[in-house]
């Protein structure tokens, strides 16, 4: 299948990978000429859509020949799904697919959303801690996009969006943590509260309303008006940093207690040996399996096997990798045979 060809960048480790599991920048824009999405008629949004699609696809750029072009309304709802699984989509933007498309590069690190609640959503996804180079590749295509596009631009409030919080710069820059140390000292609401002091935000594993899975964590900036791009990300690197050194230290505390190394080591025993497992097992017990991997107490398996099992084993990314229908006993026997496989390299 066309989705095993390339290396992902979730099937790699990155920089800080023992904590960071991956660096999101996100570009708002839209197209001058016509009204944002939410007012716009379904011939605009098919014409934004054809003319997002031309300036990619047909620039002499090397971007141009790496991008596949995917109208929303052609998928089935597990590959809709599976795109949200994997990052390349927002939740909403699925929710209803007519008019919409989505521009993927060959390793899923670059997705351009064409009418989500903007024209233009510009994604660059990396893995481990890389906030300058994914800014700088979002710049790029940003560039690029703008040689062919006349996006809305305003002298004093900047890039015009829909939303009025994405004023501005347009940018949203995150980072995906695994934070089991902080979570379980029962530290992260205070965390939360000291950050929105700080203009930055932490939510669930999908973003805005969800819940952290397997004590991972959304962090992003809040403010886009008023402070340029390299200030916003520079902001969410040394918070990040600070975060990374509390997190740390909560694990070497933690892997010195006889109760974590026990929970670390039935984690990995059942990942070894089970026949079913449920999405969200599967993720508390992997969670326990980055923490050993990354306190030493567990070896033989690497960072980046558990980033690309993470991902396959999402209910909806199962079903479009089989490519077809599964029901969640046969999706959990599944997991349960991808995670032994993995999982069976792993020394105590």
């Amino acid at each position: 299948k066309a989705m095993t060809e390339t290396a992902k960048w979730y099937e790699k480790a990155g920089n800080c990978g023992d904590v960071v599991i991956s660096t999101r920048v996100r570009l708002a824009r839209n197209l001058k000429q016509y009204p944002f999405p939410a007012r716009a008629s379904a011939s605009q949004r098919e014409a934004v859509e054809r003319q997002v699609k031309d300036a990619l696809l047909s620039g002499n750029s090397i971007l141009s020949k790496e991008f596949r072009f995917i109208p929303l309304e052609n998928t089935t709802q597990e590959e809709a799904v599976s795109l949200v699984e994997r990052h390349i989509v927002s939740p909403e933007f699925i929710a209803d697919r007519r008019g919409k498309a989505v521009l993927i590069s060959a390793d899923e690190s670059i997705s351009i959303m064409v009418n989500e609640e903007d024209h233009l959503r510009i994604q660059v996804l990396r893995e481990g801690f890389s906030l300058k180079e994914a800014a700088e590749t979002a710049d790029r295509i940003d560039t690029l996009l703008s040689e062919n596009l006349d996006f809305a631009f305003d002298p004093e409030l900047g890039y015009l969006t829909q939303c009025p919080t994405n004023l501005g710069t347009g940018l949203r820059a995150s980072v995906m943590l695994h934070l089991p140390g902080l979570t379980e000292s029962g530290a992260m609401p205070r965390i939360a509260s000291n950050l929105s002091k700080l203009g930055l935000t932490i939510r669930g594993t999908y973003g805005e309303g969800s819940k952290s899975i397997g004590a991972l964590y959304q962090l992003s900036n809040q403010i886009t008006l008023g402070l340029s791009e390299n200030e916003a990300i520079e902001n969410l690197r040394s918070i990040t940093v600070q975060l990374m050194e509390e997190e740390r230290k909560a694990r070497a505390q933690m892997s010195e207690e006889i109760a974590w190394q026990d929970k670390i080591d039935r984690a990995a025993g059942v990942l070894k040996s089970a026949r079913v497992l449920s999405s969200s097992e599967f993720m508390e017990l992997l969670s326990y399996i980055r923490l050993g991997l990354s306190t030493g107490v567990l070896q033989g398996v690497t960072t980046q096997e558990l980033n690309a099992l993470m991902v396959n084993a999402q209910p909806a990314t199962l079903m479009a990798r089989a490519g077809k229908q599964l029901d969640e006993t046969q999706r959990d026997v599944l997991r349960a045979d991808m995670a032994r496989e993995v999982c069976a390299k792993i020394k105590e």
